[in-house]
């Protein structure tokens, strides 16, 4: 009967010790905010690697595919930090860019010269700054720590890639997306349809798929928009 009791106490302990370690577990599991913007993102280095590529290819301006060449890299570098954390959170990350993304690949697939071009830099251009706007939502929104530093440190260098867009839009003469009175940047400002990160329509979701999501593309008013210079 003894040795009943000494299992019995036994197994609460073990249940009490079990308890506390699950809580723990379940608070650590990131945000659907924290989720959405690892997927997300990882859309956006899917699209800008291959739109990279591509920039590289067809490109007519030496500029375009030089800039191409420097979004990839970049992007790539970004994409194994954004593997990594998802891993860690047991975060799934999709597989290919999304529907709006691969619209604009074949786009670029079927243009060139000049018209490559010019639909390759101002897809780039609105895509980033919907990228930027997504990232800085996650720092000020983030909750889980990794990904809002992760965000931090992808930050600059969106907008450096931003900052190189304008300068090569302006060299070849085509319009910039400008910012509305509330600061929020504005993509139609191109007097074409504005697509989400590598994305086509002012509608579309974000990239992690919902248009619930405060993912890129999913930037909120408040958002500052990305300098230009």
């Amino acid at each position: 009967m003894l040795g009943i009791k000494r299992l019995g106490l036994l197994a609460a302990l073990v249940l009490v010790g079990v308890a506390p370690a699950a809580a723990a577990q379940a608070a650590a599991q990131p945000s659907t905010q924290d989720t959405q913007y690892l997927q997300a993102v990882h859309q956006v280095n899917l699209f800008e690697i291959t739109a990279g590529d591509l920039a590289q290819q067809k490109g007519q301006d030496q500029g375009v595919k030089d800039l191409g060449a420097m979004l990839k890299t970049d992007h790539t570098q970004l994409d194994q930090t954004v593997q990594q954390t998802a891993s860690q959170l047991g975060v799934e990350l999709p597989n290919e860019p999304s529907a709006d993304q691969q619209a604009v690949i074949e786009k670029l697939n079927n243009a060139s010269g000049a018209e490559f071009d010019r639909l390759w830099v101002t897809s780039e251009l609105a895509g980033h700054v919907q990228a930027i706007q997504a990232t800085q939502t996650e720092i000020s929104q983030g909750s889980e720590p990794t990904v809002v530093q992760l965000a931090q440190t992808a930050l600059p260098t969106l907008q450096t890639h931003y900052d190189e867009l304008v300068a090569l839009a302006n060299k070849l003469g085509i319009p910039v997306p400008q910012t509305s009175a509330s600061g929020t940047p504005s993509p139609g400002g191109t007097g074409t349809e504005s697509p989400a990160p590598g994305g086509t329509g002012t509608e579309s979701p974000a990239p992690g798929g919902t248009t619930e999501s405060p993912a890129p593309g999913g930037g909120s008013t408040e958002v500052p928009a990305p300098s230009e210079s």
